[in-house]
C-alpha cells in the first residue's frame, strides 16, 4: 500500500469511530433519561459499596495460580485444567506386547578367605509381571545351608537370600528366566487406570540422597518457565539434564545416586543412578511422581553399541532408569543418561542428528535388552539398622563385616544369554 492510501484510510477510519462514538452519546444519555428513582439509588448504593470494598482492601480478581506444583501439593491432587493430566477418558485394558526376548541370567558366588558364618543376599528381578517384564522362574544349586526368597517391604524389591555356617568353600550358583518386551509411550492415549495413592505419595517423597525441595525446586521452576502441561514439564526437565550433565564412565558401578551432592555444588552428572535420580528429583520437586529403577543390561543394543552389552558377561552392566507419572498416561519411561553415555561413549558432538534422534526416543522408549530389579530406594537388609541408597549389587555378611559387589572376600559373575522357549 502507498502511504498516501495509507493516510487516506486512517483518516476515514478515524472519521468512522468519531461518527459512531457521537451516535451512541444521544442514545446514552437518553436512556439515562428514562431511569427511575429506583435505578438512580442502585446505582449510588453499588458506587458506596464499591467504596467501603476498597477501603476494606477487597480485590475483584484472583492472582494466577503458579506453574509449578510441590511434592506436597503435586499434579496427581491438583491436575492443571486443560492439560494432558485432566479430564481422564474411560479405562481400557492394556494390550500386551507381541514381540518377547527371553534371558537366561546366570550368578555364580564364590567366597574367598572367609571362614565362619556368612549370609549373602542378590537382588532378583521384578516380582509382579508388567507388559515389559515377566519372570519366569528361579533355580539353584551349590553348598549353602538354606536359601530362600524373600520381599523386602519397600519398592516390590524380592532377593535371594542364602548362608553357610562355614564359608571356607562356600559357593551358589541362581540361574533366572525373564522375558522382556520393548517399553513405548504413546501420547495418544490416555487409558491407563490410576496408580495406587500410596505408591505415588511415596514417589513424591524425598530419599536419602535424592531431595524434592529447596534446590531441586527452585532448579525446576527455572526449567519449567510458563510450561503448564505435566507431560510437557517432564519432557523440559529430561531435555535440560540431557543438555546439562556429563557421563563419567570412570565412577564405579552406576555411581553413587547422590543428588542432594549434585545440586549443592552445581555441577551435574556421574553415572545413571546419578544423572537419572536427578531427573527423578526435580519431578518430585515440582509435584510429578518419579522414581528410578534399578536393573541390568542383558544383551546388546539396536540404537548404539555402548548402550547394550557387547558379549555374554553381564557383571558390569548394572544400569539404572527413571520413570515419571501422569494420571491417564501411567509411568512414562525415559532414560537421559543413555544420552549422556552415548555421548561419552560414542564419541559424538551433541549436534549429530544420531544423537538427536536419540533424544527423541528415550524420553517415552525403553529398549528391553534390560531388566528391572526393584524400585527400592534407603534399602535396609534384615538385621542391619543403617541403610544403603539402593540395591544393585550382591551383599555379604560375615560377622560384623559388609562387602557389596566383587571384593576381596566376595567374587561373582553374571552370564546371559537369549534363549528361545
Amino acid at each position: 500500500m502507498k502511504r498516501r492510501d495509507f493516510l487516506a484510510s486512517a483518516a476515514a477510519l478515524s472519521l468512522f469511530v468519531t461518527d459512531a462514538w457521537a451516535a451512541r452519546k444521544p442514545a446514552k444519555a437518553a436512556a439515562g433519561k428514562h431511569k427511575g428513582a429506583a435505578g438512580k439509588a442502585g446505582k449510588s448504593a453499588r458506587k458506596v459499596a464499591s467504596r467501603n470494598d476498597r477501603h476494606k482492601g477487597k480485590i475483584s480478581y484472583k492472582p494466577a495460580l503458579p506453574v509449578a506444583h510441590t511434592a506436597d501439593d503435586s499434579v496427581i491432587e491438583r491436575p492443571p485444567q486443560g492439560t494432558t493430566a485432566a479430564k481422564l477418558p474411560p479405562v481400557k485394558a492394556a494390550e500386551p506386547p507381541n514381540e518377547w526376548r527371553t534371558f537366561e541370567i546366570t550368578t555364580t558366588v564364590t567366597l574367598k578367605n572367609k571362614s565362619g558364618p556368612s549370609k549373602l543376599w542378590l537382588p532378583l528381578p521384578l516380582n509382579q509381571d508388567t507388559l515389559y517384564q515377566r519372570t519366569l522362574g528361579h533355580t539353584w544349586s551349590g553348598n549353602q545351608a538354606n536359601a530362600s526368597m524373600r520381599r523386602l517391604p519397600d519398592g516390590n524389591l524380592e532377593v535371594f537370600y542364602c548362608e553357610w555356617p562355614d564359608s571356607s568353600e562356600a559357593r551358589l550358583q541362581l540361574t533366572t528366566l525373564v522375558t522382556t518386551a520393548d517399553r513405548h509411550f504413546d501420547v495418544t492415549k490416555r487409558t491407563v487406570a490410576p496408580e495406587r495413592d500410596d505408591i505415588l505419595h511415596r514417589n513424591l517423597q524425598a530419599s536419602q540422597l535424592i531431595p524434592n525441595d529447596g534446590l531441586a525446586f527452585q532448579l525446576g521452576e527455572r526449567i519449567l518457565g510458563r510450561i503448564k502441561d505435566p507431560v510437557a514439564q517432564a519432557k523440559a526437565i529430561y531435555e535440560w539434564v540431557v543438555d546439562n550433565t556429563i557421563y563419567d564412565p570412570t565412577l564405579p558401578g552406576c555411581g553413587s545416586g547422590d543428588v542432594r551432592q549434585q545440586l549443592i555444588q552445581g555441577q551435574y552428572g556421574g553415572r545413571s543412578a546419578d544423572i537419572n535420580g536427578l531427573f527423578v528429583s526435580i519431578c518430585r520437586a515440582i509435584g510429578i511422581p518419579a522414581r528410578c529403577v534399578y536393573g541390568m543390561r542383558t544383551g546388546s543394543s539396536r540404537l548404539f553399541r555402548s548402550l547394550g552389552l557387547s558379549s555374554d558377561d553381564a557383571t558390569r552392566g548394572h544400569h539404572v532408569r527413571a520413570e515419571f507419572y501422569v494420571p491417564g498416561y501411567g509411568w512414562i519411561p525415559v532414560d537421559p543418561s543413555d544420552v549422556r553415555r552415548a555421548v561419552s561413549m560414542e564419541v559424538l558432538s551433541d549436534r549429530d542428528s544420531k544423537l538427536i534422534s536419540l533424544k527423541k526416543i528415550l524420553f517415552g522408549v525403553w529398549e528391553m535388552n534390560w531388566i528391572a530389579f526393584n524400585l527400592g530406594s534407603d534399602v535396609v537388609l534384615p538385621g542391619k539398622s543403617t541403610s544403603m541408597p539402593f540395591l544393585l549389587l550382591p551383599q555379604l555378611e560375615s560377622g560384623s563385616r559388609y562387602d557389596a559387589g566383587n571384593s576381596a572376600n566376595l567374587q561373582y559373575t553374571i552370564k546371559t544369554r537369549q534363549v528361545a522357549l
